[in-house]
């Protein structure tokens, strides 16, 4: 939870302490919380995983199923009406704006949807949906609509999503607004 915290103070300028995160960042809270709930639905624990999940989204407006699988750092920044759907697989340091859905397009209980690989970031609004993968270190621009995989260091924008760079931006890079 530490690194997480500190993650939380080198993306977001406006972050003060990290007693701010811990209290004040419904992010921070909703990925605790989707923890406890993944380690239970792994278990097989009925109906308290999906009962943590919906206090989490009462809490934070971020909705995680607890089958979902989320690597370390993750961060969503503000938060409000983030949906990740059960079957999605989220890398390591990605950040993840407010309004994103990483949502499913197949009814059949499989693998239907996305894949983040490592430090991937999805600007607000942004809409990835079905069993695609969005490669390493790639970026969605807000808004866009991806349903078909994206290669790693690619940036896509638009609807539905278009490559505009190849060159990506390397991990632990500071990010700058035009990149998302």
């Amino acid at each position: 939870m530490i690194n997480l915290i500190r993650a939380y103070l080198k993306y977001d300028p406006a972050t003060k302490s990290s007693l701010e995160v811990l209290f004040l960042y419904p992010g921070i809270k909703a990925v605790m919380l989707h923890r406890l709930a993944h380690n239970m639905y792994k278990a097989g624990v009925p109906f308290f995983p999906r009962a943590v999940s919906e206090f989490s989204r009462f809490l934070t407006g971020i909705d995680i199923h607890p089958g979902a699988k989320i690597g370390k750092n993750l961060i969503i920044d503000h938060g409000m009406g983030v949906v990740i759907g059960e079957t999605a697989v989220i890398g390591d340091d990605c950040l993840i704006y407010h309004g994103v859905t990483l949502g499913g397009v197949d009814l059949n209980p499989v693998k239907r949807h996305p894949t983040l690989m490592n430090g991937v970031v999805v600007g607000a609004g942004a809409k990835i949906l079905g069993n695609i993968v969005i490669g390493e270190c790639s970026r969605v621009g807000a808004n866009s609509v991806v349903i078909k995989d994206v290669p790693s260091h690619t940036t896509v924008t638009g609807i539905p999503a278009k490559v505009v760079n190849q060159k990506g931006v390397v991990p632990g890079e500071e990010l700058k607004h035009d990149q998302i």
